[in-house]
């Protein structure tokens, strides 16, 4: 469990704060991310996912307009993300496409694609099933170990590139942005570094806390947050993006 400086807001206090800051509750509603069912998840190929892999990967410490206007030359320089066909690629086909103009030429990110393709493959050699299922099954009371599980066996995938890719997918996520760990922080719930075992684990009891509260996903709650305690203002951007 997690512990606190002050008592942390409960859910009907959270929703309440941001619909004094956005504007009314229905305009809180629109802004809150809904999750993929399990169904969903599992019925996504892995090349998807690889897809949202890589384009965070690009997307992490760039500007990410510039990584979705080359996006479907991505796509085209490595077969749509197939994996099969992207664990074939030698060494010097890898270095001569991450040579070209038409993507983010970037050799080290580059390779994290046949390396994240690996990652995938294996793990569906490893558990016997599609790497969608694989996911799917993840519970969300414990997301921070699927965000290890990528940290891990993943490449590029630490910090908050794995989550993040996470969310855009649809997976039922937290994430630690700015707003969210100022707002933890401000309550004593987190008092560690924003990447450590301790400060995940304790966020996570916290977001399983307003879930049970609520019945509302990790991402809504998540973004819940981000509304009414962060920097964001009406008609700005969430800090808790995407």
């Amino acid at each position: 469990m997690y512990t606190v400086a002050m008592k942390a807001p409960t859910y009907s206090q959270l929703l309440e704060r941001a619909a004094e800051r956005k504007g009314g509750v229905k305009a809180v509603e629109a802004l809150l991310p809904k999750a993929a069912s399990p169904r969903k998840l599992k019925a996504l190929g892995s090349d998807r996912y690889l897809a949202e892999f890589t384009r965070k990967v690009f997307q992490s410490g760039f500007v990410w307009r510039v990584v979705d206007q080359k996006w479907s030359s991505f796509e085209d320089l490595f077969w749509r993300f197939d994996v099969e066909k992207l664990l074939m690629m030698p060494d010097d086909m890898l270095e001569r496409k991450a040579q070209d103009p038409a993507i983010i030429r970037n050799l080290s990110k580059v390779r994290t694609i046949r390396d994240n393709a690996s990652m995938i493959a294996a793990t569906e050699r490893g558990e016997g099933v599609s790497f969608g299922a694989f996911i799917a099954a993840w519970p969300s009371s414990d997301v921070i170990g699927l965000w290890a599980y990528l940290k891990r066996h993943g490449s590029r995938l630490g910090g908050n590139t794995g989550p993040y890719a996470l969310r855009t997918l649809g997976v039922d996520t937290f994430l630690l942005t700015r707003d969210v760990e100022g707002f933890l922080r401000s309550y004593g719930i987190v008092d560690t570094g924003i990447g450590s075992r301790a400060a995940q684990r304790a966020a996570q009891a916290y977001f399983n806390d307003l879930q049970e509260q609520s019945g509302r996903g990790l991402g809504e709650l998540s973004r819940l947050v981000s509304l009414g305690f962060g920097e964001n203002r009406m008609g700005v951007a969430s800090a808790d993006a995407p």
